[in-house]
């Protein structure tokens, strides 16, 4: 089996998203959307429809909710072979988006769930290791808690056993990890130390090792990278976004990647009518991903990255709704009609 024909692993909880619509906050919508969602799900439906091979490994309840999640992902051409099924909840947030001066607001109800309450004995990670090409995980497994702690550590131990590469997505949120006290510094180290690929910019690195960096100049960029790789002999590539919020409608955002040995960094690219940018940053980790698999240069991998990330704000839901030819096509400064 080539290398190229073995999956992307991504471990962790798949979600539904409930939406209101925007200007109609939660306290009186009466209208509600429905997605499906979740960090390590999104970059596998962005790699599935992208054609690169993607496995979700997770749990999910047994009942119409959960069928409802593995249904999504398995449109995106996800092989949810790996998503297993256990009486409990369905893990959800509600999603409220920003408006003119309005923020947008998320606000988590997953404690209990399925996933929360699987053991990672219910696991074969040895097994489904054994084909993979990159095990996908992020900081928000940990962030639910000493049990999703426990699981991504045996996840993030397997492919170390099994000489798998990493890929860690910081994905920091605060408010998870302060509703049971977490130490989030050590156990993201921990789990860096791990990883071959780390999606995090200055305050991601900063946070783990406990220092302030800036993000002014490309000095200073380039030093919290460094601080990164001198920490962390394991990694390879480090991938980043900037962002910039001129409105709710307005954002500027530009990509960085670092390696020990070169970087390259884009441009900001102006995105107009911003329709959700949740899943903004897992699009671009599955650009990388993508590109980093065809062992492309650190242009054509940042490139990918900001293309789907760039797409992504314009579109409603968690994940990105993408082909291989419409990527070829990105064009940020197109707005036209196709014919």
């Amino acid at each position: 089996m080539s290398e190229n024909s073995c999956p992307v692993l991504c471990f962790g909880e798949v979600l539904l998203r409930v939406s209101a619509a925007p200007g109609h906050p939660f306290a009186s919508a009466d209208k509600v959307d429905l997605t499906v969602g979740g960090a390590e799900a999104n970059v596998a439906a962005a790699l599935g429809q992208l054609g690169v091979p993607a496995k979700m490994v997770s749990t999910v309840p047994d009942n119409p909710l959960g069928n409802r999640a593995v249904r999504g992902l398995a449109a995106s051409r996800v092989d949810v072979s790996g998503i297993a099924r256990m009486p409990g909840r369905m893990g959800l947030y509600f999603y409220q988006p920003p408006v003119g001066s309005r923020a947008g607001e998320v606000i988590y109800d997953r404690a209990g769930s399925a996933f929360s309450n699987s053991d990672s004995c219910f696991y074969d990670f040895a097994g489904l290791l054994g084909s993979a090409s990159l095990l996908h995980i992020s900081g928000i497994t940990p962030a639910l808690g000493p049990h999703g702690v426990t699981l991504v550590q045996a996840a993030a131990a397997a492919a170390r056993k099994a000489a798998v590469p990493v890929s860690l997505d910081g994905n920091f949120r605060a408010s998870l990890w302060r509703e049971w006290g977490g130490d989030p510094a050590a156990i993201m180290r921990e789990l860096a130390a791990s990883a071959t690929i780390l999606f995090g910019n200055y305050k991601d690195i900063g946070m783990m090792l406990g220092e302030k960096f800036s993000s002014e100049t490309e000095g200073d960029r380039a030093a919290a990278a460094q601080a990164a790789f001198d920490q962390f002999p394991g990694l390879k590539l480090i991938a980043s976004t900037q962002r910039t919020v001129h409105s709710a409608s307005a954002h500027s955002i530009s990509a960085r990647i670092d390696t020990p040995e070169a970087h390259w960094e884009s441009r900001p690219v102006l995105i107009e009518d911003v329709v959700d940018r949740i899943g903004t940053g897992d699009a671009f980790a599955a650009g990388v991903l993508m590109r980093w698999r065809e062992d492309a240069t650190l242009y054509a991998i940042g490139s990918a990255g900001l293309a789907l990330s760039a797409l992504k704000h314009g579109q409603h839901g968690d994940m990105l709704t993408i082909s291989r030819s419409e990527l070829e096509r990105f064009d940020a400064n197109a707005g036209d009609v196709a014919r």
